[in-house]
């Protein structure tokens, strides 16, 4: 049997982390190892403890989580970020993407899902709440009518489509380096050769378009 999961959570209000830790408690894979108060203080919760998976709230008091999310995601990019938020609101989820996340739920969400998107995460898949995967789905259709999906997938190099994929997993231009033994000049020359080729302009997009093509995955609703 694998390890179990390693679980930090970081909210500002001490009733919600007293619950989702009794939640994950009686997970036979899941493991808390740890409860942050702000987002600094998650900052050093995972370089002490390195969990697995970090739940993030976004409103939290000295570093947000977003911010919290950036200086995680570059510094410890085994760790994946999955944020816990009340809004659903595509604009707002584009930021926790473009933050490096692998993905957010809503507070509301039932236990079952939540217990779900951390497993989906920690495999390495995107985790998307369902509205928001609609709103994927209306992106693209919207694109293929204007003949924007037909960018050429099949038009990039095999160095592209691997520093899309990472890209789109949320590493950083530095990482994507030290992981590839590349310079990294070279990979932001990749970078805008796929972005030019896709005709996109910020990773947002890039992570839209590899979840459409199934590059990275999406969790489907519990």
């Amino acid at each position: 049997m694998r390890n179990r999961i390693k679980v930090l959570i970081a909210d500002d209000h001490t009733i919600l982390r007293e619950g989702i830790r009794l939640l994950l408690g009686s997970q036979p894979d899941v493991e808390v190892v740890g409860e942050a108060c702000d987002g600094r203080d998650a900052y050093f919760k995972v370089e002490e403890l390195r969990p697995d998976v970090v739940l993030m709230d976004i409103a939290m008091p000295v570093l947000n989580g977003l911010e919290a999310t950036q200086q995680i995601r570059r510094n410890f990019p085994d760790t994946k970020v999955l944020i816990l938020t009340q809004h659903d609101n595509d604009e707002y989820v584009y930021r926790i993407l473009q933050a490096g996340a692998s993905g957010y739920v809503l507070k509301r969400v039932a236990g079952a899902e939540l217990v779900s998107a951390i497993r989906g995460v920690d495999r390495g898949n995107a985790f998307l709440f369902p509205s928001m995967t609609r709103g994927f789905i209306d992106d693209y259709l919207k694109r293929a009518e204007a003949g924007q999906e037909k960018a050429s997938y099949d038009g990039l190099t095999e160095r592209e489509r691997q520093i899309l994929k990472m890209i789109a997993d949320g590493c950083t231009n530095q990482q994507i380096a030290d992981l590839l033994c590349l310079s990294v000049k070279t990979v932001q020359a990749h970078r805008g050769h796929l972005m030019e080729k896709l005709n996109m302009h910020d990773r947002t997009e890039l992570v839209k378009y590899a979840i459409r093509k199934g590059i990275i995955k999406v969790e489907p609703e519990v």
